[in-house]
């Protein structure tokens, strides 16, 4: 028996380590494919080398899971009305890039995880663009063989709301707004690391969102929504306060949505399932789930949040008031912790900032009466003009991210050639 039970590995256990077991193979299998690619280089004739290095791709956009889809389809619609081929990596296997009617895209699904990376590393290409951070930091290796590679921002706060080095080992950082510039340059100085490119192209996503939102027809008997978009993790509101927040709102009769964070389904289940199962017969209560925000914030008549940088896609997208619960986040694992002023002290972030301008604060003692809390939280000039303010700075190029993001690639791209035929 106590054999048997040294043997025994739990189904959690065992789905990790074959999870293990499949990225290592596929890493070994990549791997083993570059060092034969590499010896046929050495021992190759010339013709046998141009053919090999025919493969060498110009443009490569990655695409790490299916909340990216907004961010990379202006970019991906730039190509194709450039008619410029451009070769587009998922790790979303129904991502809507197969069912798209695009000629100059040319996609591919290479699998998640270490399967992902393991590609990933061994590119040929000339730019390479993606939203994933840490470049040379974890999996993701930088390959010798691209000449450049561009991170592309997909959310309009601050550029130093990455875990730590999130971004320092890119060549680019194609920013949404002009104000993200000083805090990289600072961290670039402060660390020692090298300078990168750094070009405010827009915002790609809130570009096609609001083209989306465009077209949705306006609630038939509207009621009056509320929004409550949390973040995730242990300072967020659902999970800080869960049914301290939730009783009060319910009891207004007002329609009240849900949207927890995509990654609360994965690290806080277990309390999205306790407080789902809470209200299941609540029916001013909806949870939302949809890929896309725009529904619901269409429908909201006021957005309550945290520290999530959704109350900017709602606040630019949909120009109303957001009330926010100040949370105490702690910044020790992102970037921004390694930000100071002159004399010293560390530098507070822009968008926490700027919620205070732009949003009502919303106290835990005044949970017992928010509806009045709420009535009373009426707009005002002085917050429609921070708004306005705020979207100026931090969604530049309105409706132009694409074009310009894919212009940039293909600039780049030009560079390489024109460095090259000098070089000759």
């Amino acid at each position: 028996m106590l054999f048997n039970n040294f043997l025994y590995i739990d189904p959690g256990t065992g789905s990790m380590l074959f999870s293990v077991f499949i990225g290592a193979a596929a890493t070994l299998f990549f791997l083993a494919k570059a060092a034969f690619l590499k010896i046929q280089l050495l021992f190759a004739g010339k013709s046998t080398r141009e053919a090999l290095n025919a493969k060498r791709q110009k443009y490569v956009i990655y695409n790490e899971g299916k909340q990216y889809w907004n961010v990379f389809k202006p970019v991906l619609d730039a190509f194709e009305k450039k008619e410029t081929n451009v070769t587009y990596f998922t790790s979303y296997n129904e991502d809507p890039v197969f069912s798209s009617d695009y000629k100059y895209v040319k996609a591919e699904y290479i699998g998640e995880g270490n399967k992902a990376f393991a590609r990933l590393n061994l590119l040929s290409a000339d730019v390479v663009l993606m939203t994933t951070p840490g470049l040379d930091v974890y999996q993701m290796k930088r390959s010798k063989n691209v000449k450049h590679y561009a991170h592309l921002r997909h959310g309009s706060g601050d550029a130093t709301m990455y875990r730590l080095f999130g971004i320092d080992y890119f060549d680019s950082v194609l920013l949404t707004g002009d104000y993200q510039k000083d805090d990289i340059r600072y961290l670039e100085k402060s660390r020692g690391v090298k300078e990168k490119e750094l070009l405010s192209v827009g915002c790609t996503y809130l570009d096609e969102l609001k083209l989306k939102m465009e077209a949705i027809p306006e609630e038939k008997d509207h009621k009056f929504t509320v929004l409550l978009c949390p973040s995730w993790g242990p300072s967020a509101i659902l999970s800080k306060y869960g049914e301290k927040l939730l009783d009060p709102l319910l009891a207004t009769g007002w329609h009240i949505i849900v949207r927890p964070h995509p990654q609360s389904k994965k690290s806080e289940a277990e309390m999205l399932e306790r407080l789902q199962k809470k209200y299941e017969a609540s029916e001013n209560i909806e949870w939302n789930f949809d890929r896309d925000n725009i529904y619901a914030l269409k429908r909201a008549d006021i957005m309550i949040s945290d520290f999530s940088s959704v109350i900017y896609d709602y606040t630019f997208l949909c120009d109303k008031p957001v009330m926010y619960v100040n949370a105490d986040l702690d910044l020790r694992i992102y970037d921004a912790s390694e930000v100071y002023n002159e004399d010293g002290s560390e530098k507070r972030i822009w968008q926490f900032t700027t919620l205070e301008k732009i949003g009502i604060e919303l106290k835990e003692e005044q949970f017992s009466n928010i509806k009045d809390v709420i009535q009373n939280a009426s707009d005002s000039p002085e917050l429609a003009k921070a708004r306005a303010e705020a979207k100026a700075q931090a969604w530049m190029h309105i409706g132009e991210a694409g074009e310009r993001t894919a212009q940039f690639m293909i600039d780049k791209s030009k560079e390489f050639d024109s460095n090259s035929t000098e070089a000759k």
